[in-house]
């Protein structure tokens, strides 16, 4: 089995293409509990990313956002083949 690739993967609410950010795992699970607040809040929140950069996401204009592994070959929104 593959090593697990942990990315926050944001729909904006404006539409295009999904944001996706590579994640540790201990990132990845600081965020997945607190995903559906941030949304439904409009918050802004840091999050660092798998090479250390930190990213402010304003959840005010994000549609839908959860953990996905990119490691899957598919996933439940058919977004990666």
């Amino acid at each position: 089995m593959a090593d697990p690739k942990p990315a926050l993967v944001l729909h904006l609410a404006t539409g295009g293409e999904p944001l996706l950010f590579a994640l540790t795992t201990e990132e990845s699970g600081k965020l997945a509990g607190k995903l559906a607040q941030l949304v439904k809040t409009g918050a802004v929140e840091s999050v660092t990313t798998k090479d250390d950069s930190v990213v402010a996401v304003n959840f005010a204009h994000v549609a839908a956002a959860y953990i996905d592994d990119l490691a899957r070959k598919s996933t439940v929104f058919g977004m990666h083949a």
